[in-house]
């Protein structure tokens, strides 16, 4: 059981990077025009590119994985809601599918954490040490 056990920690830990890895440049449109966009001129796409974009690179890190993951995974739901659901409720018809899948990732993390390979998993180790 110890060989599953390593596998799932490094899957847990690949899914975290690559999800925050592919979250990013979603905010760095919204925020800084990047990737053939333009800047948001609207608050809340400011807010929402704040969020991918730094709670992304948060993600990547490993930093305060869980309430980070929990604010994206509600992003992304909200995101799928208020823009996509209007074209039809299948995210096969509306286009949704990316936000659908960040959204059960995110939630995923927030349920489970950063893994062992990350800030939060560094300070936990020391914690555990400590006591």
């Amino acid at each position: 059981m110890e060989m599953m056990d390593r596998f799932n920690a490094v899957a847990l830990n690949l899914l975290r990077i690559m999800a925050g890895v592919l979250f990013v440049p979603h905010g760095a449109q919204k925020l800084f025009g990047m990737f053939g966009a333009s800047p948001a001129e609207l608050l809340s796409r400011q807010v929402a590119g704040v969020i991918e974009c730094f709670g992304g690179l948060a993600i990547v890190l490993g930093l305060l994985t869980r309430p980070v993951a929990f604010v994206a995974s509600g992003l992304m739901a909200s995101a799928y809601f208020m823009v996509h659901v209007y074209e039809g409720f299948w995210p096969i018809v509306n286009d949704g599918e990316l936000p659908v899948l960040y959204c059960f990732v995110f939630l995923f993390l927030a349920a489970h954490g950063g893994g062992n390979f990350s800030i939060d998993g560094l300070f936990r180790e020391r914690r555990r040490k400590m006591w």
